[in-house]
């Protein structure tokens, strides 16, 4: 049995370094029907695509508890109404657990309340509600609204973190003390008496630390080894040889070797470690937080013709929305009365407020500025833009860029190649230099330096704090491997019509050439156009519209890609379009050459009309250039990156257009369906070549760029297509994308070099006896607090000072 291609987001718990990342990766890439999987161990999420008709989430989440970790599922309480008896609660609950993304479901009849487990990124609380309706009951959410699961159980893990971290410091600082005094040759009192010491240390080794033995049983019992088991390894060697010393030396010459402190302090400094990386690890998706925050809690909607305010999940698709100055619009709309202006620089990073009439859409989570309007709800819960711009970052945040790969082979080998070098150390100690302690010390040294986490998140928490950053400047990137191929773009091509240009063109010349005049002739390019959707017919129509013009309704009409556009109107064959379409119809256009030529050197794109197979006039219209693209693309030109402007005009009107924004490269004449061909001769002369557009013409041209780059205002097809969206149509973002990619991917590399140097630097150094292991500990713990600390420093990053 095969079903469709589903992808689901599992939160996982109890990670400790990549290697862990990688064992439930390949625990789950063996299971049938599984067609990819991601774990990030930064994010602490898996990413699984997968055959629905083969598997469901509960497989994936019972093979990682298989593999020895948890999960963090979301949860929620429902109250239930109409129940009679217990067999209403059973058939309530079979309709839950059978639900897709349903991880376990419990209805209590007595309570009347059903707690529901489930997948966040399957299936909603609404929807949950949905099935119980529709099973013939009624239900609510009895538990907060919007709680953040994900951010609970964080906070949960420091607050117990920090609780195990000022235990196992109190126990351990009476342990230092001794070890300092003895360094010192002075006498330790109580301090030197072993019991004491063990007293002490047991319950850091085997509470505090309990943790560590838990992550090494399930990593060996899993089949792999990770960071637990060198830290179990290493502690257990040195507190069992001091507990072994306690029993068979004397007591006068005992203090010279006990390393009871060398264990407890590696676990303490270990656990402070984890604990600070948790802290910072949660300040890695601030992005999400902040754009969570956005959302209105409330909605004022007209239901049996009173206002009343709900909460924002219950507003349903065709609600009338009422919405007053100064409130924030709760859900995706059109206005259908009143008027406004609307504060969209949480989405497009414009703070100019836009003016909103009747017709115009509105989006969740902008604000109302002056005015009250109505509108009818058209998009709500998951499929608002907040909410997809929201799952477009996590899934952004959980991606792997390819430079983690060689991080990921790395650290799936190196406990294994660690484990060897300190038995290696430990031999060669021992039975060479005939010190059993020297050997037995050292190799605990080598076993804690070792661990690769700084490795395992060198990687991750850079693209999770990049991708959030780019959020926030209006840049949705949609994955790892984006943001680190964006850094390479050698070429770049940008659409012209609605991505240099404003997209709005309007009508500025209409030259009669034969007996009409022109304003039958507008008339007549105006009942042409209006089945028309490209913007220069609109231009045309709106022109006609302002006129008061009536006009007709065409017989016939069709399109003829990148060449114009054919109508039948009061019996007449109306052709309007480029030389190209008139050359099709053997209409020569040499008389009227000088004309053509002289309003496309002014930049304007020229378009010519036959009627009845006789050439009677031109209507000139001219499309703006955004007021910030010549910016922007001498931008690019400083970043080292070539131009080019792609269009269906002809040369002379691309040229005009390209001269006022500095472009040098144009391809112009390009037939829609050839767009993409151009950026692969590009692409062949070995250049990383970036798209730009905004149209539906432009999606194959996008999938074909290395890195194709949607203007956000377009179409949805466009960005769907894009590997990189611009919320706004300022082509400055490109800017801003380019350099936080670069930005990215130098923080990437500063912590790879790191991590790498301090591994290969420090394993040699606890071989030869040079690290004591409490030194190895801390040193461990603050490789990888430095690593996420280097990684925040993005958050500091600004597209005018970035280079």
């Amino acid at each position: 049995m095969s079903g469709s291609v589903s992808k689901a987001g599992i939160k996982i718990k109890g990670m400790t370094c990549a290697s862990c990342a990688a064992r439930i990766e390949k625990a789950i890439s063996k299971m049938p029907g599984v067609q990819q999987v991601n774990v990030n161990f930064a994010a602490e999420k898996a990413n699984i695509t997968y055959d629905s008709g083969k598997l469901t989430v509960g497989d994936f989440i019972q093979k990682i508890k298989d593999v020895g970790y948890d999960v963090i599922l979301d949860k929620v309480e429902l109250g239930l109404k109409n129940m009679n008896c217990a067999s209403c609660a059973a058939k309530i609950e079979k309709a839950l657990a059978k639900a897709p993304g349903v991880y376990k479901a419990s209805v209590n009849f007595a309570t009347e309340t059903a707690t529901v487990e489930y997948n966040s990124s399957e299936i909603d609380i609404k929807n949950l509600i949905n099935i119980v309706r529709k099973t013939g009951y009624d239900a609510f959410e009895k538990t907060e609204m919007n709680v953040d699961r994900e951010k609970q159980e964080r906070e949960r893990e420091i607050r117990s973190l920090g609780r195990l971290v000022v235990i196992s410091t109190i126990l351990t600082i009476p342990l230092v003390i001794s070890m300092v005094l003895r360094i010192l040759d002075k006498p330790g009192g109580i301090l030197d008496n072993p019991w004491f010491q063990i007293a002490l240390s047991a319950p850091v080794q085997f509470i505090i630390g309990y943790r560590y033995y838990r992550g090494a049983y399930h990593a060996l019992r899993g089949g792999g080894a990770n960071m637990d088991v060198l830290i179990a390894m290493g502690t257990t060697a040195a507190f069992f040889y001091s507990l072994y010393n306690v029993f068979t030396l004397p007591m006068e010459v005992i203090h010279n070797y006990l390393y009871f402190e060398a264990s407890a302090v590696i676990i303490t400094l270990i656990t402070l470690g984890k604990y600070l990386e948790a802290v910072a690890k949660g300040r890695t998706s601030e992005a999400i937080k902040k754009l969570m925050g956005l959302q209105a809690k409330t909605a004022r909607v007209i239901r049996n013709n009173q206002e009343m305010d709900i909460p924002v999940e219950e507003v349903e698709v065709g609600d009338i929305v009422v919405v007053r100055p100064g409130e924030k619009i709760p859900v995706d709309g059109k206005i259908i009365e009143g008027y406004s202006s609307v504060d969209e620089s949480m989405l497009t990073g414009e703070s100019i407020p836009v003016e909103k009439k009747v017709g115009d859409e509105v989006v969740g989570a902008t604000l109302n500025k002056t005015g009250t309007f109505k509108f009818e709800a058209t998009k709500v819960g998951k499929d608002t833009a907040l909410a997809q711009i929201i799952k477009m970052v996590e899934d952004a945040q959980g991606s792997k860029a390819p430079i983690q790969k060689l991080a990921d082979q790395i650290s799936g080998i190196f406990v294994p190649i660690v484990i060897v070098i300190a038995a290696i150390s430990f031999g060669v100690w021992y039975f060479i230099f005939g010190n059993f302690t020297a050997g037995l010390i050292n190799a605990v040294s080598v076993l804690v330096i070792a661990c690769p986490c700084a490795l395992g998140l060198a990687t991750p928490t850079s693209v999770m704090v990049g991708t959030g950053k780019g959020a926030e400047n209006g840049v949705l990137i949609k994955g790892g491997e984006h943001l680190e191929r964006a850094h390479k773009i050698k070429a770049i091509v940008l659409d012209k019509t609605g991505t240099i240009t404003k997209g709005k063109p309007e009508v500025t010349d209409i030259v009669s050439l034969g007996d009409m005049k022109p304003e039958e002739i507008l008339i007549f390019a105006a009942s042409s156009e209006k089945g028309s959707e490209h913007p220069l017919g609109e231009a045309i129509v709106n022109k006609a519209k302002d006129a008061n013009m009536k006009l007709f309704d065409p017989e016939n009409f069709e399109a003829i890609p990148g060449h114009g556009i054919y109508s039948k109107i009061q019996g007449r064959e109306i052709h309007f379009g480029n030389r190209r379409l008139m050359a099709k119809q053997n209409l020569p256009t040499e008389g009227i050459e000088n004309l053509l030529t002289k309003l496309e050197d002014e930049g304007k794109t020229a378009m010519i009309m036959a009627i009845d197979g006789k050439i009677e006039g031109v209507v000139a219209v001219a499309d703006t250039v955004k007021d910030h693209s010549k910016e922007a693309i001498d931008e690019l030109k400083k970043l080292g990156i070539e131009v080019w402007m792609i269009t269906g005009d002809n040369k002379r009107t691309a040229n005009a257009i390209a001269r006022q924004v500095g472009i040098d490269h144009v391809l112009a004449e390009v037939l829609p369906e050839n767009k993409a061909q151009e950026v692969e001769k590009l692409k062949k002369q070995g250049k990383l070549t970036a798209m730009v557009g905004d149209g539906i013409n432009d999606a194959p041209a996008l999938a074909a760029a290395d890195v194709g780059i949607a203007i956000g205002t377009g179409t949805d097809v466009a960005m769907e297509a894009a590997d990189i969206t611009l919320m706004s149509g300022d082509l400055r973002g490109i800017v801003t994308a380019i350099k936080l990619s670069r930005a990215t991917m130098r923080n990437i590399k500063q912590n790879l070099f790191w991590a790498f140097i301090y591994n290969t630097v420090g394993i040699p150094f606890a071989a030869l006896g040079f690290l004591s292991p409490a030194i190895a500990g801390g040193a461990m713990a603050f490789s990888s607090v430095s690593v996420v600390t280097n990684a925040l420093r993005l958050r500091k990053f600004k597209p005018e000072t970035a280079m």
